[in-house]
Order: C-alpha cells, then structure tokens, then sequence
C-alpha cells in the first residue's frame, strides 16, 4: 500500500512526485517508456515554474545547462535563413521576449526567479535525477499500467514490467494520471473537450553550423517567412553546450496545409527542409509529426483519481503555456493531497484542485490558441501564401521593408500577446472553497494579458518583494513547504500569537512574521512589500504553501485568535 501512485514520468509526474516526497508523502511513479522523453519540445520555463524548481532544489542546474539570459531576450521575424539572393536570411521584425533576459523592470518585480529555456529532452532527466534522490527506489520507468479499479477506499493498478514480462499490482489512497491522457483518462471516462487538428506541423531535430546564418545572438526562437516555398517555419537553437549563433542542435518546425501528404514522407519533409533552410550540410536526429490542438479534460477528478499536465489539457506550443501549466498543476495538488493525507485537512479541500486548476488551464490553453491565430495574422499581413509564385512572394515581402513597412511592424508588435503575457504567466488568480473572499472587488485591469499588477486580494499570488533579517531574501522564500504562513504588518503581534494558537489547536503547521519598513521580524527597505500588502500595519493575510494568498484582514480584528481557527478551517475543509 502506497499513498500515492504517479502514473506518468514526464514534467507533471516526475514534479509531483518530488513534491510530495519534499512533504514526507510515500509515493511510487510508473512510466510506461524506458527513459525520459527523446522528445526536443516544450523548452520555455516561465517564473512561476522556476519558482516551483527553486524550492525543489533544481533550478540552478536548469539555469546553468539552459540558454543564457542575453540570448532568450529577443524573438525575431526573417526572410528565409540563407539562400541566392540578398535578400536571404534578412531581418525584418524584432520584439522583446519574455522579459527580455531579466531587463523588463515589470518582470523583475514579479519574481526572485528569471524565465530559463531548456528542451524537455534535457530537462526531464534533470527532475528524474532529482525525484530519485528525493524517493529512492520509487520511480520506476518501463513500467505500464494495464488496468485501474477504485473503491472508497483507495484504488488498485495492475502493472507490467517490461524488463520481466511480469504483473503485479499497486494500492494506493490516490492516483495521479500524468501519462497524456493515454491510460488513466480512458480508464475513468474522461473526454477532451476543445480543438483538434488546428494546424499539421512537421518538427526535425538536427545538428549544423548555422553560425554564419542565424545572426543577431539575443533572438532565441526565428520567425522565417519562406517565400520560395510560399510556407512559414520556426527555428529555435538545442544547445546543449553553447547557445545562440553557436549552437550545435536546433529544431525547425515546418507548417504543412492539411491535404498536403508531404507531411508524411520523411525524404520530402527532408528536402523541403534543405530548401527552406539553404543548407547541406546537417544531421538529422528526429522527425516528429504533431497537429495543434487545444482540449481540456471534461474533469480533473474522478473519486480517488486526479489528471494532471497533458492528460487533463493539451495547448498549442505557441506561448509555452502546456509544461508551465502540467507544473503548476502539480503544485496546486501536491500540497492538498499532502495536508489530506496527514490529517491536517478535510477531503473537501481536494475538490479545490479541479475548481482552480480547470479555469487557469482552460485560459491557457485558450491563450495558445490565440497566439497561434495571431501567428497566421501576421503571416497574412506579410503577404507570402503558397497560392502565389516565388517570385510574387518575394515582392510582397520586400514591401515589409518597403511601402508596407508600417503594416508589418504593427503585426509583429502584436505578438507581444505572446511574448510579454506577464499576467497570463504569473498573475492567475483562484477562486475556490480554499480562498476566502474579503469582499473588495477584482481590480480593473487596462491589459489583462500583458500587465501584471501585484497584490494580496484573496485568490492572487503572493506579490514578491525582497525583505531583510540581516540578509536579503525574497519574501517567497518565507513560505516553507506545507506549511501556511500568516504576514501581520509591523503592529500586528496578536496576529503572531493567535496564529500559534490556532496552529496548535488545530494541528496545522502555521508559520507567522510581521513586516514592515522599520519594524518588524523582516524589514521592507524598499517598501515595495508596503506598496502591495493591502493591509494596515495592524492587519494580516494568510498564504497557502502554494503561496497564494488564502485570507485577509485589513486591519485589527476583536477577537484574532478565532478568527484565524475558522479561517483555516474554511480553506482547509475542516
């Protein structure tokens, strides 16, 4: 008997089965695959995610293998890569990128943690390495499920290893469906609602020199407008040793129309790649097929078992929203099912995970759609269609850096929906049984997709601010894993005093700090945490172990000490 069996060991399963070993939860991951995905997706890592990587101690070597800050800073737009003409390879468009290498002051003020970028491929054996020094001997790859029955009081999984050819069988309280919706889903009945089949897109993984061609080093992922082939591509640098210009791997995502069979054959996917690249001298490592689609589970939950990551949503890549999302599901559940599991919690608190999670990931995965709608808007103010001769392409794009020019650089400014989607990244907020409302109203928001604005409304993350204790540190880190922490303002003491109370009272781990510009556990030298608390010095708010805020009080309150006991047990379920 186990508490928690992960079935999935990509981004989502091997996340959570770190967190909860961090949280003292006995867990066991199965993955059907023998290792890691082979797979060179899913590369962008957002704030929230790193923050997430931060805690579970594998953020320095995902900053270290990953691309270096200068050279994420910039996304840019091209005509072609190399090729006879001068007009081959040349830039025409170029906007900032998800921060822009940690110079946009807005992303700084939302976080401790930059932005990083390493493909799955790299990235995933980094989490096994860490999820098996955390739960040796509990994760299991070439491992499948082959059947799941639940009752009241837990469920059973029938398992093959694949190395022996021999079954055996897993109870567990809980299971977590990670796969991709490839077992568990189906075994529960779950459908996927949304889009499918929006766009066919053909991915090669290859090694070249593409050093004298792809210039300008801070531009991470090249637009190409392909006016030969009529098409559009992306090219985006691997690594792994050296980033930019000089990277050894790179992949280039070519878009097919859906009746065009080329997709399929992988010596015509070849040649359309040296045609559209200019280049002969490469190696191939993997061709991948996918269509973009966009679907969300028609529930996170049946009973005793949850999905999370891919097997409760799918995105488009466009915006790097679907492995940012599979982590942060993790996140939100792992800290729910640790605090049921240990008695701290009431069961209601796991009907929180769906009724949070569903909306965020819903506007994800709408968001990518968007991204990637507004990609063919820009492809169509460009001018370059596969109905036109290459020669006819060409005169339309060199009106882009012509009498055309004002219309292109306004398509290429939109993007930034994409690439500057601060508050989609790091601003979602939660409304459920386990946050509490206080009665004010949602702020007004001039752009909510791009302007984050930080604050401590029940529902909205913990605003980040770096306070002092003889060292600096940011206020995230206050919050310790699986614990509740309650911020009082530099007057505040009752707050600290009944929180203990109230911890003891009702078994919950509460940890409580007042702070304040001269006055307080941690001081606020920049008085950036006074701008966004929202309380008076005399008030508190109380943050989940997610660092979400669960609870406020402006100000005093009569009777502290019970306030916070029915606070906790609201968002708890008690």
């Amino acid at each position: 008997m186990t508490d928690v069996l992960i079935v999935g060991g990509g981004g989502a399963g091997l996340t959570v089965s770190m967190l909860l070993s961090q949280l003292g939860i006995d867990t066991l991951l199965v993955n059907a695959r023998p290792d890691t995905s082979p797979l060179p997706k899913a590369h962008y890592l957002n704030q929230r995610t790193m923050e997430i990587f931060r805690d579970l101690a594998v953020a320095d070597a995902v900053y270290e293998r990953g691309t270096p800050p200068d050279q994420m800073s910039h996304t840019g737009w091209y005509a072609g890569l190399c090729g006879d003409g001068p007009d081959f390879g040349r830039a025409f468009g170029k906007i900032e990128c998800w921060g822009a290498g940690g110079q946009n002051p807005a992303w700084a003020a939302a976080s401790a943690c930059l932005p990083a970028n390493l493909p799955q491929l790299r990235l995933e054996p980094l989490l096994k390495q860490r999820a098996e020094e955390l739960a040796p001997g509990r994760i299991r790859f070439n491992h499948d499920v082959s059947a799941i029955s639940q009752d009241e009081d837990g469920v059973t999984a029938t398992i093959l290893d694949r190395g022996t050819n021999e079954e055996y069988e897993v109870r567990c309280r809980y299971l977590l469906g990670c796969d991709g919706g490839r077992t568990v889903g189906p075994a529960i009945g779950v459908t996927m609602d949304g889009l499918r089949d929006v766009a066919r897109v053909v991915t090669v993984h290859l090694s070249a020199d593409l050093s004298k061609w792809a210039r300008d080093p801070e531009v991470l992922i090249r637009w190409l407008s392909l006016p030969h082939m009529g098409l559009g591509g992306a090219l985006a640098p691997m690594g792994p040793q050296r980033w930019g210009p000089d990277s050894e791997e790179w992949i280039f995502h070519l878009n097919y129309r859906a009746d065009d069979d080329r997709a399929f054959d992988n010596a015509a996917v070849e040649a359309d790649m040296r045609t559209a690249l200019g280049i002969d001298d490469y190696e191939i490592h993997m061709i991948t097929r996918w269509s973009l689609e966009g679907v969300v589970a028609d529930r996170f939950r049946d009973r005793r078992v949850f999905l999370l990551g891919d097997a409760a949503h799918r995105h488009p890549p466009t915006g790097g929203l679907g492995l940012n999302s599979a982590v942060q599901d993790a996140h939100n559940l792992a800290w729910k099912l640790a605090a049921v599991l240990n008695g701290h919690s009431g069961e209601a608190l796991l009907d929180t995970y769906e009724s949070e999670r569903k909306p965020t990931t819903a506007r994800n995965v709408q968001r990518a759609i968007d991204n990637a709608i507004n990609h063919l808007v820009t492809t169509q103010a460009l001018g370059v269609s596969p109905e036109q001769t290459a020669e006819e392409n060409w005169e339309a794009l060199r009106r882009v850096w012509g009498d055309h020019a004002e219309v292109a650089r306004r398509a290429i400014a939109g993007q930034s929906m994409e690439f500057d989607e601060l508050n989609i990244e790091y601003g979602y907020t939660y409304e459920s049984g386990a946050i509490i409302p206080d009665g004010t109203e949602v702020p007004h928001n001039p752009d909510p997709i791009r302007l984050y604005q930080p604050g401590t409304r029940p529902g909205h993350p913990l605003p980040h601010a770096w306070v002092e204790d003889g060292e600096r540190v940011p206020v995230m880190d206050l919050v310790r894993p699986g614990r509740f922490l309650l911020i009082a303002g530099e007057q505040g003491h009752e707050w600290l005093t009944a929180a203990a109370k109230a911890a003891a009272n009702l078994n919950v781990p509460v940890d409580a700090v007042r702070i304040g510009h001269v006055d307080g556990d941690y001081l606020d030298p920049r008085s950036t945490w006074t701008q966004h608390r929202g309380i008076t010095d005399r008030g508190a708010i109380l943050v989940r172990p997610d660092r979400f805020v669960a609870w406020r009080s402006t100000g005093e309150t009569a009777d502290p000490g019970a306030e916070l006991v029915g606070v906790l047990s609201r968002v708890l379920g008690r």
